[in-house]
């Protein structure tokens, strides 16, 4: 491993999300403190501006880096621990810099929740990665942070005060301000092309082990149908995140030997209230999701997203959107013999860009500083089975996120 002089790169900082993430990480911890990190992208023009936006002064370091050029990729995973990528959709754009880190074994981490690629990355890198010490750690945003955690740390609870893991957890959305990032939705837009060239793509999208190769559980809830959830005592409706969220749970439950059992059961959705209301609410959802998944199906519908409807580069929700946003997820899960338990994650910002932005640094910083090798050696990761209660701790006091358990 090359000597490295930052702790931390954010690379894409160019563009909205990465912005964000360096402003978090200027109104956090400085320039030129405790913490030693840049800002890395294909324009020093751009950096340049970036810098001034933020309030950053000129000893925050910028760095030239561009997918399409692997030698200043590599350069730029030798010279840190830990990068930062937002630069996606990762099936586009994402190898080259997971080869170049794991060449160096260097410490990554994305925003990626596009399972086919990470499932063909884990197949190809993850030797490599064990062999060279490079930790890549793939979904620190709203995709899956606050479910594979969520998880986590119910199953922590349920051990330290059950002494058995849960059996069965339900992940399910309570309430929720704020959309999904402009770069999620042209990932999902990229992974519904993937699929059109590459059919088994499908079969991947559908595998609830996709991510747990050489293991296969029971068989899941679809969670594509609409139904009383009774825990919860109301309705429920398909989530569009469940797709990543839980091949994510089901890979961190694999990363830990099957500390939550071999016959772990796991299922998202998204509540809609209770009575006549709620259920009219969920199966209005429900057609929603259906007539949004046929079109964007069709080619033309993705082009006419691309040109009116996604942000442009650089261009996102306002300020006021950002910081008025929220989240709430409750879980609940019970033990083979009945025991109950269940907890909630809360987070106080916009969960697809204010609250992502900072998931994605405090995991960065957590690797770069929380959790040393022998805790976690090289591989390709979760954030749950890498980083667990200490990015926890990191989330709860720097991210505005909150683990609590519930009556």
């Amino acid at each position: 491993m090359a000597e490295q002089g930052y702790d931390v790169i954010v690379y894409g900082a160019t563009g909205f999300t990465g912005r964000l993430v360096a402003e978090h990480m200027l109104a956090t911890y400085g320039v030129g403190r405790d913490i030693r990190w840049a800002i890395a992208g294909r324009s020093k023009i751009k950096l340049e501006a970036v810098r001034a936006e933020i309030g950053a002064h000129a000893a925050l370091p910028l760095l030239i880096a561009d997918a399409s050029d692997p030698a200043s990729l590599a350069a730029m995973a030798q010279s840190t621990r830990v990068v930062i990528t937002t630069v996606g959709p990762y099936q586009l754009y994402g190898e080259p810099l997971v080869a170049a880190c794991v060449e160096a074994g260097t410490d990554y981490v994305d925003l990626c929740g596009e399972p086919a690629w990470m499932a063909a990355m884990i197949a190809k890198y993850d030797a490599k990665a064990k062999a060279s010490g490079a930790r890549i750690v793939f979904s620190c945003g709203f995709d899956s942070i606050p479910f594979d955690l969520g998880v986590t740390f119910l199953q922590d609870q349920a051990r330290e005060r059950l002494g058995v893991p849960l059996q069965r957890v339900r992940g399910r959305v309570r309430k929720m301000k704020g959309g999904f990032s402009g770069g999620t939705v042209a990932s999902l837009m990229a992974t519904l092309e993937a699929s059109k060239r590459t059919p088994s793509t499908l079969k991947t999208l559908a595998d609830p082990f996709a991510l747990t190769p050489g293991f296969r559980g029971p068989q899941q809830p679809s969670g594509e149908a609409v139904e009383h959830d009774a825990v919860a005592a109301q309705w429920a409706a398909p989530f569009i995140m469940a797709t990543i969220n839980t091949k994510n749970v089901h890979r961190t439950n694999h990363l830990l030997a099957q500390a939550w059992g071999a016959d772990f059961v796991y299922d998202e959705m998204m509540l809609t209230g209770d009575g006549a209301a709620g259920q009219k609410r969920a199966r209005a959802t429900a057609r929603q999701s259906a007539i949004q998944n046929t079109l964007l199906g069709f080619a033309p519908t993705r082009a006419l997203l691309r040109k009116f409807a996604l942000p442009k580069p650089g261009e996102g929700p306002s300020k006021e959107e950002r910081e008025t946003g929220f989240y709430d997820v409750l879980f609940t899960g019970e033990t083979k013999d009945g025991r109950a338990m269940r907890g909630a994650v809360k987070g106080d910002k916009d969960p697809g860009y204010a609250s992502t932005s900072k998931m994605i640094s405090e995991s960065a910083l957590c690797l770069a500083r929380d959790v040393g090798r022998d805790e976690t050696s090289g591989g390709v990761w979760t954030p749950g089975a890498a980083l667990g209660a200490k990015l926890i701790t990191r989330l709860e006091a720097n991210a505005g996120l909150r683990f609590a358990l519930e009556n």
